[in-house]
């Protein structure tokens, strides 16, 4: 399971908000609410991500693992 509790962790410590991110880096409002509901999303939205926060993919996503 994907938990995206890092990125926002990371947005408010770089002081950027979900509306700069649709407005100044044309992230589509679908990919925000795949986010907001731990959906996966692909390895170049990650990418884009790190390169906007100059972050690693840990400070954005967080793999729970199943213990089955």
């Amino acid at each position: 399971m994907f938990n995206y509790d890092p990125l926002w962790k990371t947005l408010e410590a770089k002081e950027i908000s979900q509306y700069q991110l649709i407005k100044d880096y044309n992230f589509s409002t679908g990919t925000l609410d795949a986010l907001r509901k731990n959906r996966s999303i692909t390895v170049n939205t990650i990418e884009r991500l790190c390169q906007i926060l100059h972050c690693t993919p840990n400070d954005i996503v967080e793999i729970i693992l199943d213990n089955h």
